[in-house]
């Protein structure tokens, strides 16, 4: 879909699709990546089904709750929440969710939640910037559950390094899913479950390049095209040259309770 086409023809395409929700539907055609194994989305809609009251912690656009929300009708909770922190997301997430009766919560990711405490039995996060271990076992109610999917360590960095050149070993091992489960630990928690896969990334164009780390803003901070406009035109001949770029995500899984007493 991209041949013969420019270099400044892809990046303009690239800069210009918006950027707000999780939705990555505008991927297709242009760039992959393996899913992990356990299915969060499908296996979340499976933990909805049987909870009371949820909470869905840094909720992007909504659009993941939303898809777990339908695997779990009718039964789903009376009580749902879900917080998200960049403006642009909240709106999108309240005009999703909320038809299905979630209330959308606008929170900054690193302030405690705006809940009272062990209001919730089952605690959702997909790819938070990072667990708040004592929230969260704050908010569960005991013998309540966190279950939730992370980005590991030195994810997607073939593609940071190639913007930023080699990083330092303590960049590169944080979030570490056993530090994250001695994390858990301290904050009083029981990790009944961690799963970890690296998957296999391919970027075909340029232009998909340019609207993931716009997108996913936290891989090279302050991105721009201007900025790296050398880098992006080089990386752009090397894929017209050699075929797709590979990198590699990292993902792990976690099944956490809070014990009963």
């Amino acid at each position: 879909m991209t041949a013969h086409r420019s270099f400044e023809d892809l990046v303009a395409e690239g800069a210009a699709v918006p950027t707000e929700g999780w939705d990555f539907s505008w991927f297709e055609g242009r760039a992959t990546e393996a899913r992990p194994s356990w299915g969060y989305a499908r296996s979340a809609g499976e933990r909805l089904a049987g909870a009371e009251a949820a909470l869905d912690i840094q909720t992007g656009g909504g659009e993941v709750l939303d898809f777990a929300l339908s695997r779990a009708e009718p039964a789903r909770p009376m009580c749902l929440a879900a917080t998200e922190g960049w403006p642009p997301n909240v709106a999108r997430a309240t005009a999703l969710l909320r038809p299905r009766g979630v209330v959308v919560v606008a929170a900054p990711d690193d302030a405690p939640l705006p809940f009272a405490d062990e209001a919730f039995d089952l605690v959702l996060s997909r790819h938070p910037v990072r667990p708040y271990w004592d929230e969260i076992a704050r908010v569960l109610r005991p013998g309540g559950t966190y279950f939730a999917q992370h980005v590991g360590p030195s994810s997607v960095f073939e593609l940071v390094e190639y913007f930023l050149g080699p990083q330092p070993e303590e960049v590169r091992r944080a979030r570490d899913p056993e530090r994250e489960r001695a994390d858990a630990e301290a904050a009083g928690l029981e990790v009944a479950g961690l799963r970890a896969e690296r998957l296999r990334m391919e970027f075909h164009d340029i232009a998909a390049v340019v609207h993931f780390l716009r997108k996913v803003v936290w891989m090279v901070p302050g991105f721009t095209v201007e900025a790296y406009e050398p880098r992006l035109r080089a990386l752009h001949e090397r894929i017209e040259k050699e075929g797709p770029f590979v990198a590699h995500s990292a993902r792990h899984l976690f099944d956490v309770r809070k014990p009963k007493s």
